[in-house]
């Protein structure tokens, strides 16, 4: 049974994205406080995988999951990109108007306010995770408290969808990679081929140095999914920059690789892997 440390409880998006990517596998969860959390866990015993979120499509990048994952000394395997869909629930037998108080990670909270701002009567209250809040309103089984999560946390903790799909935005995915342990690494890319790979390097403090990049994986016919720049603290106005690439020809790719080496400083191979499908 593979082991899963994730960020969040059982019925988060984490374990939803975990489960979905690990489809017809049984899995056993480790739930994490924090995000380094994961990743010491994931040093303590290196037969451990993480799942963990790295971009939002309206939120954005969670930049500290970029360094954490640089820092580790992990490598990406995979990524899955969840639909992201919110949902109110509460203690079975209500309707919405019973409803006074709901709660949820600031993030859900900011996904949902068109329904907030339509139901004014509901005070919005932050809280650490959605899952979390669900567990909460089924635990203390408070009537007129409610929680926005995904569906099977509601499923988990015994609680009613008053309304589903209530975020603003549905076109709201994130993407979460799955990191391991480069020897765990290699055995869960058994079979599959390549065609994205996630680099970062810092450049010299020079005109011109990161156009020079951009043009050789452009000459070379990679497709710049992402660049994310980094402060590098303690050098002034020097950054790091997380690149996702994807190509199809892994050839190419490895030769676009070696033209920019010399170019750059510290330059390190996150993870070669497969390129995600939406899941709506």
């Amino acid at each position: 049974m593979k082991k899963v440390a994730i960020q969040g409880i059982k019925g988060c998006f984490h374990d939803i994205a975990a489960h979905e990517y690990f489809n017809g596998e049984e899995i056993e969860i480790i739930p994490c406080e924090t995000f380094n959390d994961v990743f010491a866990t994931i040093k303590k015993d290196s037969s451990i995988i993480g799942a963990v979120a790295i971009e939002n499509t309206i939120a954005g990048s969670l930049l500290q999951n970029h360094n954490l994952l640089k820092e580790s000394g992990l490598k990406i395997a995979g990524e899955y990109k969840l639909r992201i869909k919110h949902n109110l629930v509460a203690l079975p037998g209500q309707k919405i108007s019973d409803i006074h108080e709901v709660h949820s990670h600031p993030i859900a909270l900011m996904q949902c306010g068109d329904f907030l701002q339509r139901n004014k009567h509901i005070k919005a209250v932050e809280s650490d995770d959605t899952a979390s809040s669900a567990k909460r309103v089924a635990e203390e089984g408070k009537m007129g408290v409610a929680a926005i999560c995904g569906e099977m946390a509601a499923e988990i903790y015994g609680l009613e969808i008053l309304e589903k799909g209530i975020e603003t935005n549905k076109h709201n995915f994130t993407r979460f990679l799955i990191v391991a342990d480069s020897w765990l690494t290699d055995e869960l890319s058994k079979g599959k081929s390549p065609n994205k790979a996630s680099l970062v390097f810092s450049l010299p403090h020079e005109q011109g140095s990161l156009a020079m990049i951009l043009s050789i994986l452009s000459y070379y016919g990679l497709n710049l999914t992402k660049i994310q720049s980094l402060p590098i603290i303690g050098r002034e106005w020097e950054y790091q920059f997380y690149v996702n690439l994807s190509f199809t020809q892994y050839v190419r790719y490895t030769q676009a690789l070696s033209a920019i080496t010399p170019l750059t400083k510290d330059l390190k191979v996150l993870g070669e892997y497969q390129e995600a499908n939406q899941n709506l």
